[in-house]
């Protein structure tokens, strides 16, 4: 199934119109013609059905024929990760969490961050078409970036973690996820650059409520550890869905 989106479809929606653009992409790349059957989602959780009526490099008319709101995902996922030096790799974990299970990014500017510029329109293209490559139908939300002392002001009161390199007690990510109450569904992660997090940084976390968590035995990238993060929160949540804990 191709998977395509668009913004401004409501479930009382009867007809459809592509942009130039995507209409194009229709008609040119994938040969679609009058009659043939189009899904789209409006990266709200809707699924469309949709039959094309007309369609050229120019305009795509579709018409809707039916609408289902897909099951919503079982937590929110907030993923709060520091900009990594070279852009591609950021990138790449936007990508990745997309796939396995993301509803929520802020990139955070700490104090040993190499990289504190970051183009959230370009990680938002990712975030869609990554939506539309594993068919899903909820964007997730991408906020701009803003310094950790800042956004610790304002953090969110249930489940939160932070993933640093010092030592100290930290307790294993999963095992923490999978003893949360069934009722806790908001889950925050943070997760520093490639210097780590300061000591001031960790210690405002610290008593904002956060809990000091280790992903690995490893040493990881950042990129790396915000992909691993992103799927220890699916795989304890998927564990508990079937029971296992």
């Amino acid at each position: 199934m191709q998977l395509f989106y668009h913004p401004s479809l409501s479930p009382e929606s009867e007809t459809l119109l592509f942009d130039k653009e995507e209409s194009t992409h229709i008609y040119k790349v994938l040969r679609k013609k009058a009659g043939d059957t189009l899904h789209i989602t409006d990266g709200k959780g809707y699924l469309y059905q949709g039959q094309i009526l007309e369609v050229s490099d120019k305009k795509c008319l579709v018409h809707l024929r039916s609408c289902e709101l897909t099951p919503a995902p079982p937590y929110h996922l907030h993923m709060v990760v520091a900009p990594t030096k070279m852009n591609e790799r950021y990138e790449w974990f936007v990508e990745k969490a997309m796939e396995i299970g993301l509803q929520e990014l802020t990139p955070i500017i700490c104090e040993h961050s190499e990289r504190k510029v970051i183009k959230t329109e370009r990680l938002e293209k990712i975030l869609l078409s990554a939506m539309k490559q594993s068919l899903q139908c909820y964007l997730p939300k991408i906020n701009p970036p803003i310094t950790l002392l800042e956004w610790l002001n304002k953090v969110p009161n249930e489940a939160k973690y932070i993933a640093h390199c010092q030592e100290g007690n930290r307790l294993a990510l999963f095992e923490q996820l999978c003893a949360l109450p069934s009722s806790v569904k908001n889950i925050t992660i943070l997760i520093g650059p490639e210097g780590d997090f300061s000591s001031k940084e960790i210690g405002k976390a610290l008593s904002m409520g956060f809990t000091p968590v280790v992903l690995s035995p490893h040493r990881l990238r950042t990129e790396t550890a915000a992909v691993v993060a992103t799927s220890s929160v699916a795989d304890a949540f998927g564990a508990k869905k079937v029971g296992l804990f």
